[in-house]
């Protein structure tokens, strides 16, 4: 089985990482962390127009008519360059919220305990379950609030400081969900908005190794560049060596759909994300803490992803809870001292 991109996948790759050049570029990057996260609507209907939304939408419904493979290819793009919004809950609810597809709408998502990012301008929310969870609204898994409800949900809520100046978040009271004419989804929601988190976090983890290689080749001391010395070489190679293993867990848990390797994906994904963001601030020293430079927005939003959908707490309870399924001891576990616990529930 060939597990090489296509070269219309390349190409779909290219093209978003070119059209987020010219659409998202610093400069726009910079705007929008002195806009204090506020997203910029213009933006997200130009992602719309470019079937950011509408990928997996199948073409008679509007779409593009791609799978989940060719999602993670652009949620990596949007993980590299920073983009900010609730991308991954826009695009779960193309199809299933009037305007999400085409970025007329803005659509945030409201999981576990967790705070709601960019809640105050959503036009709509799906308030998402664990697994088999069944909400308030007696639905499993998730539902979608808009209007009154929306409005509603809103106002319970109360701001909360974010990590990342471009992630507003919103601390919600209780997770009172409001009844009324739920929509049932799936199970596979849940996992595949973490396969989707986790796509980005590979993008961030892929940047953070090239900008500290750029770094390391360009910052001289003692006559040489910094990344002639050993001690540099050796982070760079540890970069390199947590982005690729992320990458492969990525790309075939999107061709598997299967919620343990999308678990092990995440896990794997999460590490090289925060990890290498932060040994790219270590090789950039002084400059790496200032304002100025942009590896600090990588950390902050790699901590913040890193906590979204599927925790490495719950990834290791669902990772642990296949295992446990796949199979038992041979022999009678008094020889281990005790019995077996049975493994956890997944997250």
């Amino acid at each position: 089985m060939d597990f090489q991109l296509s070269d219309d996948q390349r190409a779909l790759r290219s093209g978003m990482r070119d059209l987020l050049g010219a659409v998202f570029d610093r400069d726009r990057l910079r705007a929008a962390v002195e806009r204090d996260g506020a997203l910029d609507r213009s933006l997200w209907r130009e992602l719309g127009a470019a079937g950011f939304f509408a990928l997996r939408l199948p073409e008679e419904a509007g779409g593009v008519g791609l799978g989940l493979p060719e999602a993670v290819l652009l949620f990596e793009e949007a993980g590299r360059a920073l983009l900010p919004g609730p991308l991954v809950a826009t695009h779960l609810a193309a199809g299933l919220v009037k305007g999400a597809a085409e970025g007329d709408a803005v659509v945030t998502a409201v999981a576990a305990d967790l705070p709601a990012a960019h809640l105050a301008e959503a036009d709509a929310v799906l308030v998402v379950g664990l697994p088999g969870e069944v909400l308030s609204g007696g639905v499993p898994d998730a539902e979608v609030l808009s209007g009154e409800a929306l409005r509603a949900f809103v106002a319970a809520a109360r701001p909360v400081r974010s990590a990342d100046p471009l992630t507003p978040l919103h601390r919600l009271a209780g997770r009172t969900v409001p009844t009324g004419t739920p929509q049932a989804y799936s199970g596979a929601l849940h996992y595949e908005a973490a396969l989707l988190t986790a796509a980005e976090q590979l993008g961030t983890a892929a940047r953070t190794t090239e900008t500290a290689v750029q770094h390391a080749g360009e910052r001289h001391q003692f006559g040489s560049p910094i990344g002639s010395f050993q001690a540099v070489k050796h982070l760079c190679a540890d970069m390199l060596a947590r982005t690729e293993p992320a990458r492969a867990a990525v790309y075939a848990a999107a061709v598997t759909g299967d919620p343990a390797e999308i678990a092990a994906a995440k896990l794997l994904a999460d590490e090289a994300a925060v990890r290498n963001a932060r040994d790219c601030l270590q090789i950039h020293g002084g400059m790496g803490f200032t304002w100025e430079a942009d590896v600090h927005l990588h950390l902050k939003r790699a901590w913040l992803r890193a906590a979204s959908w599927l925790t490495g707490a719950g990834a290791e309870e669902l990772l642990a809870a296949d295992l446990g399924e796949a199979g038992r001891l041979p022999r009678s576990s008094a020889a281990y001292g005790g019995p077996v616990p049975e493994a956890g529930g997944g997250g």
